[in-house]
């Protein structure tokens, strides 16, 4: 099972577009929520497109998943055909129990503890937008980081980046270079 996973977007259709074309095939997408709207705490980006993202998630042809986020309105749901779902979603999948919040109602600190008690094996959170990877007790703790805004203190991370589950591994990408992100 490969899952493509991302979040924050902001409404960056062109970030979508190239976070989906360095993933390649997957067999389910999750989005750790932020999906449409950029809030007040940002300017609009090149290829910000709200509505165009909704019709490119909309149209995704494999199930797509998602967390709401603080910047998830509920009108945002008049236009995605996808549930928003608060304050996390769960899923099993081929066996894999995943479980994913944005995290800004309870930290990834917190989300792990739930994990663990539900026996979770791949937890997976956005918000602050850092691409990272942490494994402890059997759980795989994912943060794919953002197609838009990176807000990484370390400029190594400083990047738009996705991430892919697949075989018990993660791979974060650097939507703009390409490339495998070494974390």
């Amino acid at each position: 099972m490969r899952i493509g996973i991302i979040a924050d977007t902001h409404g960056n259709l062109a970030g979508w577009r190239r976070a989906l074309e360095l993933m390649g095939d997957v067999d389910l997408l999750v989005h750790c929520g932020d999906v449409l709207y950029h809030g007040p705490k940002f300017d609009p980006v090149e290829g910000y497109a709200p509505r165009e993202l909704a019709t490119a998630i909309n149209a995704m042809p494999v199930p797509v998943l998602i967390a709401r986020g603080n910047g998830d309105p509920d009108v945002d749901q008049l236009v995605l055909g996808v549930p928003l779902q608060s304050p996390y979603l769960f899923a099993q999948v081929e066996g894999l129990r995943i479980l994913a919040g944005h995290g800004h109602i309870q930290p990834p600190e917190e989300l792990a503890t739930l994990a663990r008690k539900w026996c979770i094996d791949l937890l997976l959170t956005g918000h602050s937008h850092v691409p990272t990877v942490a494994r402890q007790e059997g759980l795989t703790h994912v943060n794919p980081g953002t197609v838009t805004y990176p807000l990484a203190t370390d400029e190594r991370l400083q990047r738009r980046t996705c991430a892919i589950f697949e075989d018990g591994g993660v791979n974060h990408y650097d939507i703009d270079e390409g490339t495998a992100l070494e974390l």
